[in-house]
């Protein structure tokens, strides 16, 4: 059964020290782990978690697109809380900011595109109806919809590169050493 609710998805976490570099500061590449924890929670929330999708259809979501901003660090023993929210539903493809909050204000910023494929072959596959109804409804805008493939295209990925799993990611770093 899935869950229609209408607001972001919050998840809390706690740094530890394993999550940061010699001087407390979170390594930047965690931001992406706890994201994807978010991500997975959201789903699971919505009624679609990950391990459904596969079985019933033999499809999943890769992380077809990342771009991460830092605006200010978080520190071993931090709570956080990573704010999960769609942005767009296409056929085969949505995308997502997710923010991470910590005590002082945003520590990053985070737009994920994601892309349904099928198990084995990589190949962009239209993303179940009952799947994009259910993720537009992580999301703070009632106005968020779900729409089919763009004209022209037969998947829906409106990029012109192939969806192959391999992450693009514009990294901005803003730490506690400076600029």
């Amino acid at each position: 059964m899935i869950a229609h609710r209408q607001s972001s998805h919050r998840y809390s976490l706690r740094v530890y020290y394993e999550d940061t570099d010699a001087g407390g500061v979170v390594y930047h590449a965690n931001y992406l782990r706890y994201a994807e924890r978010a991500r997975t929670e959201a789903l699971r929330d919505a009624g679609i978690p990950h391990a459904e999708l596969v079985e019933r259809f033999g499809l999943l979501f890769m992380v077809y697109r990342a771009e991460i901003d830092y605006p200010r660090p978080a520190l071993v023993d931090d709570v956080l809380v990573v704010d999960t929210e769609t942005m767009d539903v296409g056929g085969a493809t949505v995308l997502l900011r997710q923010t991470i909050l910590g005590p002082n204000g945003v520590c990053a910023t985070l737009r994920i595109r994601l892309a349904c494929v099928r198990i084995g072959g990589n190949k962009p596959a239209r993303i179940p109806a009952e799947w994009r109804a259910a993720m537009a409804t992580i999301s703070r805008d009632p106005g968020v919809a779900t729409r089919g493939p763009r004209r022209g295209s037969a998947t829906g990925v409106r990029d012109s590169r192939p969806a192959t799993g391999a992450a693009i990611c514009h990294v901005r770093r803003i730490d506690s050493a400076g600029p």
